[in-house]
């Protein structure tokens, strides 16, 4: 009995320090996770709780705002070009990205590290200073009011950010690796594509998740670019607001199931997107 105490595990007392840093924690967590809460609250209300001042927190919930959307066939058509265009964005994104940080990672040439900060500078621009030259070009190309124009500019949007961290990710790999490639005579590209990119995936999976939640939670730029046969979701929730009145109980209930992709599509890859995140914080 005493053997099974002295290699028991001795729990941590609690002092001063470790209560203010959960308690900190803790509010944190209530801070972040309260518009979700409210969001889910206001979609289960009648349109007179809603609308309650002060609000009602002890009500009888209710499911109409949910059937009411879900029967919508606009939104059903929302979800589907947001999924197109978000998806199409990641993947061609990531496609067009990988390789051009892996040649700014891997390769010295002249005006290499200015090449990199101007990939880089190009997000500080202001989103809405790029709206009038996309607006300009994609009127001329035919391309306002299509999938594949809404696609473009969601690339154009995220490119940066994938290439920039993604240069991070494979400065990170040993160079050993790709030396012993090249003496068993693999090429740069089969190098690449059979050492690089497996090596890589937990950072290319990060980016893909960050990449898809930015198209996905767009908004001024389908909004403007876009039309009526590619509205996406942000947008198309938009039509809960008239001038006179703001169905809040739909516009949540519509809110909530835009959410829903977007959570779900995090619990998949968690442990993808934190493994990514953290590569080579501890060496």
């Amino acid at each position: 009995m005493m053997a099974k105490t002295a290699i028991r595990k001795k729990k941590p007392a609690l002092t001063l320090g470790i209560v203010i840093r959960r308690a900190i924690l803790w509010g944190f967590a209530v801070w972040c996770l309260f518009p979700i809460y409210w969001l889910i609250n206001m979609s289960l209300k009648e349109a007179v709780d809603a609308i309650a001042r002060p609000p009602t927190f002890i009500f009888i919930p209710t499911l109409q705002n949910y059937i009411d959307v879900i029967q919508d066939p606009r939104i059903t058509k929302f979800l589907v070009n947001s999924l197109i265009i978000a998806l199409s964005a990641t993947f061609l994104g990531l496609l067009i990205g990988a390789p051009a940080a892996y040649v700014l990672a891997r390769h010295r040439f002249r005006l290499d590290s200015k090449i990199a900060f101007w990939i880089l500078a190009t997000r500080f621009t202001p989103p809405i200073a790029m709206l009038i030259p996309f607006f300009v070009i994609f009127y001329n190309l035919g391309l306002l009011g299509t999938h594949a124009g809404l696609i473009i500019a969601h690339i154009g949007i995220n490119l940066a950010m994938i290439v920039w961290i993604l240069r991070g990710f494979f400065q990170d790999l040993p160079r050993d690796l790709e030396d012993a490639a090249f003496i068993d005579g693999a090429g740069r590209f089969q190098s690449f594509r059979r050492i690089i990119l497996p090596l890589a995936l937990p950072g290319i999976a990060a980016v893909g998740i960050l990449t898809f939640l930015s198209s996905w939670n767009e908004f001024l730029f389908s909004m403007v670019l876009g039309g009526n046969d590619v509205m996406t979701v942000p947008v198309g929730i938009y039509a809960y607001i008239g001038f006179e009145q703001i169905e809040w109980g739909k516009l949540s209930a519509a809110a909530t199931l835009m959410l829903a992709p977007v959570i779900a599509f995090i619990l998949l890859f968690q442990r993808q997107l934190v493994r990514g995140l953290t590569l080579g914080a501890v060496k």
